[in-house]
């Protein structure tokens, strides 16, 4: 009950901070950009003419309307997911850091609170914000298509879940590393990194017969093998809100893979910060 309570703490500050309520304030502009500059003509079903910016689409051929959106969903779920990982890692960088600042981690410490509980339910907040950011945005762009086409493909929802599940992961890293520096740059440094070496991570079958040691290979497949496979899960992302069969087996490993790598960092953070004087 505690780690709820210092999570809804961690949501009331966020709805303090002005820069954080201006990202979702850009989000409801960017839907309101697309939904007035894109026209569709749907007949019995089927799209017929696609106008952007008043100019009209050529080559459109007539089809149902979920299958000619299909393109439209990847590219909506690439820019929600990859979108979302590098600004998220940005903008909830200095949460925890915040947490353990000078004179509010001594007051926080001289409640009847678990360190745990202030760690945990810190994660908890954050990743809370994070999957309401990707939910507006996948959501509010079903809607407008909803709206301009009469047709509601919940698809890219699932994609925008899937994007606050590896936020989550990389969260974890972000979390732990304040911790132990106790700096909101080397916070978002670290999720970051995380993020560019979770994508080559992804490749790491394709990447890794191009290192002339065997050593250097094995130490690249080991480490690749710990990281989350970011652009893995963004190509399911993509092929999930466009309605394309996906592994269901694969897909389950790697966001169980994600959640252990998420549990451990916060794990480890936690036994850094039992261990800590203030």
């Amino acid at each position: 009950m505690t780690t709820l309570f210092v999570a809804l703490d961690v949501l009331r500050e966020a709805a303090s901070r002005r820069w954080l309520l201006a990202l979702f304030a850009l989000i409801a502009a960017l839907l309101v950009a697309v939904g007035l500059s894109l026209e569709m003509r749907v007949v019995d079903g089927a799209l017929a003419a696609v106008r952007l910016f008043g100019e009209e689409q050529p080559s459109v051929e007539v089809q149902s309307v979920e299958v000619a959106l299909r393109p439209l969903f990847r590219g909506a779920s690439f820019f929600i997911f990859y979108g979302g990982l590098f600004f998220g890692a940005l903008v909830t960088a200095d949460f925890a850091p915040s947490l353990l600042a000078p004179g509010r981690i001594e007051h926080l410490l001289s409640l009847p609170v678990r360190r745990s509980s202030l760690l945990l339910g810190t994660y908890l907040g954050v990743v809370v914000i994070a999957a309401t950011a990707f939910l507006f945005a996948a959501g509010g762009f079903v809607v407008v298509l909803g709206v301009k086409t009469d047709a509601y493909v919940v698809e890219l929802i699932y994609a925008g879940l899937l994007g606050a599940l590896t936020f989550a992961a990389l969260y974890g890293a972000m979390l732990t590393s304040a911790v132990f520096v106790r700096s909101a740059a080397a916070s978002a440094f670290i999720g970051l990194m995380l993020f560019v070496a979770g994508v080559v991570a992804s490749f790491r079958y394709q990447i890794s017969p191009s290192f002339s040691s065997d050593l250097a290979r094995r130490v690249f497949e080991a480490v690749s093998m710990v990281v989350p496979p970011v652009a893995t899960v963004g190509n399911l992302a993509m092929e999930i809100a466009a309605s394309a069969p996906v592994d269901t087996g694969g897909l389950a490993s790697r966001m169980a893979g994600m959640v252990i790598f998420g549990a451990a960092m916060v794990a480890l953070g936690i036994w850094r910060f039992e261990r800590m004087d203030f």
